[in-house]
């Protein structure tokens, strides 16, 4: 099962404006996958080659639910 860690960062706000209206227009998006699938694709060209951090980022391309929330959804 996949656990989920929240994280609290400062960005320069031109980042920040430039995420906003990316999400905007591409409505399937949400803040959190978006940044999964940055943070796993930088490690992934930095040397990681973990098959999770791999799993992470091909879901949050494709608009996957993490493992964990989908037994959640299934036990609710």
């Amino acid at each position: 099962m996949q656990q989920s860690v929240s994280l609290s960062v400062e960005i320069p706000e031109e980042l920040h404006l430039s995420v906003q209206h990316y999400l905007d227009v591409h409505s399937g998006w949400g803040q959190d996958r978006l940044f999964c699938a940055a943070i796993s694709l930088f490690l992934m060209q930095n040397g990681v080659t973990k098959r999770q951090v791999s799993r992470i980022h091909l879901d949050s391309l494709f608009g996957q639910q993490p493992e964990s929330d989908k037994e959640m959804i299934h036990s609710n």
